[in-house]
Order: structure tokens, then C-alpha cells, then sequence
């Protein structure tokens, strides 16, 4: 599902960023704001078959999910840019359709603290890759085992974690998932077969 053009204010497009868009936003800006979205939360809750994982061994992605408040990143691309973006997001974020485009209120936490209205990509719960509220250790399980296109599954997770870190604050999930993923690496005992990063 994607916007329609008619629904796109004009002039210049905020882009609400709460995943990998924050360190690795992939198109021009002129400015980006911390920014706080109310009514979706950030979750692990979209199992990866090309970024991340395969179909084989899926990996583990960020969506919005409903319920709750998300702190990211606004980033505002001029107008000139703003249709190459669009179309860049799309075929980044849509390539098998798990999201559903939609333009979102978000609050930017500056001085001026203004209400925008920024394009954002949610969680298609209907959708074959909606993973649900999965446990930490079945989190775990998924973001060792996943690799895909764009890399390591545990590297997505460490690169969202330091990103959100570089904002000020935390979420309690994604660092607790990150805390095990680096305690992986300093294990005195082999991983058992069950447990090897492939």
C-alpha cells in the first residue's frame, strides 16, 4: 500500500526514520530532528527474506506495530528531491510489501516543538512476514541465524542500537537483544550447532 501523490503536502517531505533509516537514511536532507510518534511502537516483529534473512532462514527487522510511542529521527528533504526520495523508499522499504506506506503526525522534539507530518512505513499485520510479538529469546534465535542482502541480522540490530544510543535514549527490548548478541561474542564455550551465526 503506498500514498497517494494527492495526499503529499507540498513543498518539502519529512521522513520519519526508527529503524535503519536512522544511520543509514540513503537519500539527501537538509535537516533531521529527534522526533516522537504516538499510537505505533518500535518492534521486531518483521521477519527479513531479503535485507536481513531468506525465506529459508528468515532474520528479524524493525516495523511499527500498533499501541504505544516511538522516538526516531525527522529528516526533511527539500522539494526539489522530494520524488526520487519517494521512489527510493519505496523500493527500499516495499520489495516484498510487508509495510504499508502512510503519512503520520509526528512531534519534533526542537525548540520549536512543532506537530508535522512526516511519510513512515508500518507493520502490514495481515501480511505472510508479521512476526507477532515474539519472545526475547525467539528474537534472538532468528537475528543470529539471519543474513541477507544487505548483511548480518546482529549487525542491523548493533547499528539501530548505537543510533537510537546517539539520541539519548533507549529502548529497553532492542538493548536487552543487543547485550545477548555482544555477550555471543566474549562466550568462553563454543556455540552448539543450534546457535552458530551462519
Amino acid at each position: 500500500m503506498t500514498v497517494s501523490d494527492t495526499v503529499f503536502p507540498k513543498g518539502d517531505l519529512w521522513v520519519f526514520g526508527y529503524g535503519s533509516l536512522m544511520w543509514r537514511p540513503g537519500f539527501d536532507f537538509i535537516e533531521q530532528v529527534p522526533a516522537r510518534l504516538i499510537g505505533e511502537h518500535r518492534a521486531l516483529c518483521v521477519y527479513s527474506f531479503v535485507h536481513r534473512g531468506t525465506p529459508e532462514k528468515p532474520g528479524l527487522v524493525l516495523g511499527l506495530d500498533r499501541g504505544g510511542a516511538c522516538r526516531g529521527i525527522a529528516f526533511r528533504v527539500p522539494e526539489r528531491t522530494r520524488e526520487e526520495t519517494i521512489a527510493y523508499l519505496r523500493a527500499r522499504e516495499q520489495v516484498t510489501s510487508v509495510y504499508r506506506e502512510v503519512m503520520r503526525s509526528v512531534w519534533l522534539e526542537n525548540d520549536a516543538r512543532q506537530r508535522v507530518s512526516a511519510l513512515t512505513y508500518v507493520v502490514d499485520r495481515g501480511h505472510v512476514q508479521y512476526a507477532g510479538r515474539l519472545s526475547l529469546h525467539e528474537q534472538l534465535s532468528h537475528v543470529r541465524q539471519g543474513h541477507g542482502q544487505s548483511g548480518a541480522n546482529r549487525d542491523y540490530v548493533t547499528s539501530t542500537v548505537k543510533a537510537i544510543e546517539a539520541q539519548g535514549f533507549r529502548d529497553p527490548q532492542l538493548h536487552r537483544l543487543a547485550m545477548m548478541l555482544h555477550d555471543d561474542g566474549h562466550s568462553l564455550h563454543p556455540a552448539t550447532p543450534k546457535t552458530t551465526t551462519l
